[in-house]
C-alpha cells in the first residue's frame, strides 16, 4: 500500500545561492524520492517558473508554486523584518505549516528570520518557552547533537533542561542512538563547575527522565563520549561557527603539506578514499540542515550556502522529522517536568 506524500514547503528564496540552488536541491529531491514528498515551492513566481524549465521540472504535479512578493536578506533585523514584511517568502512558508497545508518547511535563508517566523507564526509546543537549534555534527565513533546552535542566546536553567529532552528525543528516534548519553558544556566536568546558569540546570537535570551523565568539556565533544551536547544559543553559535572554520582549515593545511613534495603527493594519491571519507563526514551537506525544536511544526533550517544536495537532504530531512513525530514525543515528555518556581 503506498503512503501518502508528506508536504514541505521549500522556502525558494532564502540562501545565499538561491534560488537556483534550491530549486536544483528541489529536483534532486523529485529524482531520488520519487512520489514520497509534494513540494510547495514559495518565492517569486516568475524566478520559480524560470528555474524549474531550467532543469526540466516546470509543470510537475508533484510540485505547487505559491507566490510571494518579499525577501527577508540576510543582513536584515530577523525579527523586525519578519514583523514587516509579511508577504516575504519564509513567512508564507510558515504559514503554510501553521494552516496546515504542509507538514514541515525548508529554509536556507536567514536563521533568525526562520526562528522568528516559526516563534510567532507556530507558536511554541505547550511547556516549551525557547526553541533550540539542533545540530548534528560528526565524532569519533558516530554522530552526535549540538542544542541550541543559535536560536535562543538569552537562557534560564529550564531553557536548558528543555533542550535536554529535546535533543535526546532527536538523537533516539533520527539518528537511532539508544539511550543517548546527554551533557552540559562546561569548563571542567566537576559537579561543581560552571556558571549560575549551568549549575542550576544540573541540578534540575538529575531528576529528569533521560540518560544525563553530567558535563562535558570542549574536548569531549569529539571524543565519542556524549551523544547531545546542551547550551545555550550564544555558546552553541559560536562553537558551531568555530568548528565549522577550524575544519576548513585542517583540511587546507593538510591539503599544502601533502602536495608540498613529491612523495607526499604519492601519499595522498594513495589516500584519496580516506580525505573522501573525511570530507563527507565532515559536510554539512550531507545532513541538509538543523530542526528548530520546540515549535508547533516542523521547521528545517539550511546552512546559508546550501547546495543542491544539501537542500535536497533537507527536505529529507523534514520528512523524517514528520514521520517520526518529534512534536508528540517532545510535549509528551516536557509535561511530565516540574520546574522549580525559583529557578
Amino acid at each position: 500500500m503506498n503512503e501518502e506524500p508528506i508536504s514541505i514547503a521549500v522556502d525558494v528564496m532564502g540562501g545565499d545561492n538561491a534560488p537556483s540552488a534550491i530549486i536544483d536541491g528541489v529536483g534532486m529531491a523529485l529524482d531520488r524520492f520519487g512520489d514520497a514528498f509534494r513540494l510547495l515551492l514559495v518565492g517569486d513566481q516568475a524566478s520559480m517558473e524560470e528555474e524549474l524549465k531550467r532543469i526540466g521540472k516546470l509543470g510537475d504535479s508533484r510540485l505547487e508554486l505559491v507566490h510571494s512578493s518579499e525577501v527577508i536578506m540576510m543582513g536584515e533585523h530577523p525579527v523586525s523584518a519578519v514583523r514587516h514584511k509579511r508577504d516575504s517568502s519564509i513567512n508564507v512558508a510558515v504559514k503554510l505549516v501553521r494552516d496546515g497545508k504542509a507538514a514541515g518547511v525548508f529554509s536556507a535563508g536567514s536563521t533568525g528570520a526562520a526562528v522568528a517566523s516559526a516563534y510567532f507564526n507556530l507558536k511554541m509546543l505547550e511547556g516549551i518557552e525557547r526553541p533550540g537549534i539542533a545540530t548534528t555534527m560528526p565524532s569519533e565513533t558516530g554522530r552526535f547533537v549540538l542544542l541550541d546552535a543559535g536560536a535562543s542566546v538569552d537562557c534560564s536553567p529550564a531553557n536548558l533542561v528543555h533542550y535536554a529532552v529535546m535533543g535526546s528525543i532527536y538523537a533516539s528516534q533520527i539518528l537511532k542512538i539508544e539511550n543517548p548519553r546527554v551533557a552540559l558544556i562546561c569548563n571542567g566536568t566537576e559537579d561543581g563547575k560552571g556558571n549560575r546558569l549551568t549549575q542550576s540546570a544540573f541540578q534540575m537535570l538529575q531528576d529528569v527522565d533521560i540518560n544525563f551523565i553530567g558535563n562535558c568539556e570542549g574536548h569531549d565533544l569529539f571524543s565519542g563520549k556524549v551523544d547531545v551536547v546542551v547550551c545555550d544559543g550564544f555558546v552553541g553559535n559560536v562553537m558551531l561557527k568555530s568548528c565549522e572554520q577550524l575544519a576548513k582549515s585542517i583540511g587546507h593545511l593538510l591539503k599544502k603539506s601533502l602536495m608540498s613534495h613529491i612523495m607526499s603527493k604519492f601519499g595522498a594519491m594513495l589516500s584519496r578514499q580516506a580525505f573522501h571519507d573525511l570530507k563527507q563526514a565532515m559536510d554539512p551537506a550531507e545532513y541538509g540542515g538543523a530542526p528548530l525544536l520546540g515549535v508547533k511544526g516542523v521547521v528545517i533550517i539550511g546552512h546559508g550556502i546550501s547546495d543542491g544536495k544539501a537542500v535536497c537532504n533537507g527536505i529529507r530531512a523534514a520528512g523524517e522529522a514528520v514521520k517520526q513525530e518529534i512534536n508528540s514525543l517532545i510535549a509528551e515528555q516536557v509535561k511530565n517536568i516540574e520546574i522549580p518556581l525559583n529557578l
